[in-house]
């Protein structure tokens, strides 16, 4: 089996925490039964560009159950667990290429290694294995019968494509799903992007001031639970109705320009590029923190901030120093990549149940269905939404309503009045 991991003698670690995790991911074990009984994927090679930790782990053990061929590369550089990597080489004999630190050129390498295996499924973190595809192996994507996409950033990139008439097969945009972005996205980001922050810096919350760039679904997860923290939360957007909605919710609502003035501690969740620039950092207090939680590290001007110190140092593991030209200090967390993953463990396992539970039916859909669908960017199928809040219910043992006969016949007509 070709692989390019740290070190297998990690796998036995790796392996108690995958162990750890799939204890609070009941609803993909569930899957996971149904899979092994049925082999939904039987003769099906996958290949995924994830973040590679012990939830991911579960996952791609769940596409094995069924049936499928798995391999897998990471989605960042800075997101891979070596224990885990190990363990899934050895214990579950799955393909792994990746190394935790690994550089430019050989997170490209490893994406490549996936693609040699002629995967039929594409499992996409932001799009990267799928960009790779369609630009330097355009045949070989005319072969894939469909694929996934788990971030906000992803189906962006993916939309553009399918705009443009250039996608080669149909995407199914997970993070779409009502049980993945209302939960994921939001309580999922918030917690491990706290977390993130307070492990490299080990830095008081409370009494702070703390600016939220973005208020999609990731940025209202972290502002409830920085606020949650004791911090005064500033939200900055471009969009009237989320700044609005950010007022509403009691936020202090004002162009980076002004924020960056007053804040202590500095996070983007944008998806965009150049969010916090040259002039904001110029106008940053001495000791301002600076984070990113968003997919790509391109959303804080990373070379702006380099061509305006003198100086630049790792004082913490994860932190990095930067002496400005007027003399103040910054400190970037985890080199402005995903501060959720790299400063700490990502998503709780049981959140990420529900999206990789989406993961895997998607992927049981694709392979029924590909045939009937367009080279376009689809939902997820409110069938499986809507199982899979279900059974997220079942398992922690909630029962509710069902609507009467009565009750449907008055939602779908329309005779009565009032």
């Amino acid at each position: 089996m070709d692989y390019h991991i740290k070190d297998l003698s990690l796998a036995e670690e790796g392996l108690k925490l995958i162990e750890w995790a799939e204890m609070d991911m009941p609803v993909l074990r569930k899957i996971r039964e149904i899979f092994f009984k049925e082999k939904p994927l039987k003769g099906i090679k996958i290949g995924g560009c994830l973040h590679i930790t012990t939830e991911t782990a579960n996952l791609a053990r769940t596409l094995k159950e069924g049936g499928a061929e798995v391999f897998l590369c990471a989605s960042n550089p800075l997101s891979t667990k070596d224990e885990v990597a190990a363990a899934l080489v050895k214990y579950f004999e799955i393909p792994v290429f990746a190394i935790r630190g690994e550089d430019k050129e050989t997170y490209y390498d490893h994406i490549k290694a996936v693609l040699d295996q002629k995967p039929h499924i594409t499992i996409d973190d932001g799009a990267d294995l799928v960009t790779t595809l369609h630009k330097e192996r355009q045949k070989q994507a005319e072969e894939v019968l469909g694929g996934t996409e788990e971030t906000t950033t992803g189906v962006i990139r993916l939309k553009a494509m399918a705009k443009e008439g250039i996608l080669k097969y149909p995407i199914i945009a997970v993070n779409d799903a009502l049980t993945k972005h209302l939960f994921d996205n939001r309580y999922g980001t918030g917690q491990s992007t706290i977390d993130g922050i307070m492990r490299a810096t080990n830095r008081l919350l409370a009494g702070s001031v703390f600016v939220v760039a973005g208020f999609g679904w990731c940025g209202k997860g972290l502002a409830m639970r920085a606020r949650g923290m004791g911090a005064k939360v500033v939200i900055t957007e471009v969009d009237p109705l989320k700044a609005l909605e950010a007022v509403m919710e009691g936020y202090l609502v004002m162009p980076m320009d002004e924020a960056a003035e007053i804040g202590d501690f500095f996070c983007t969740v944008t998806g965009n590029k150049g969010v916090i620039r040259k002039e904001h950092f110029l106008k940053m207090k001495d000791g301002a923190i600076l984070a990113n939680s968003g997919h790509f590290d391109v959303e804080i001007d990373l070379e702006a901030l380099k061509s305006i110190s003198t100086k630049i140092r790792t004082i913490r593991k994860e932190v990095e120093e930067y002496t400005l030209i007027n003399g103040k200090r910054l400190y970037l967390l985890s080199q402005g990549r995903l501060v959720n993953l790299a400063s700490a463990e990502g998503h709780p396992s049981g959140v990420m149940d529900m999206s990789f539970a989406n993961q895997a039916l998607c992927c049981e859909y694709l392979v029924k269905n590909y045939q009937h669908l367009k080279k376009d960017v689809y939902p997820v199928p409110l069938e499986i939404d809507r199982k899979i809040a279900e059974l997220k219910l079942s398992s922690m043992g909630i029962k509710i309503d069902t609507l009467t006969p009565d009750q449907k016949k008055y939602l779908t007509s329309w005779e009565a009045g009032t």
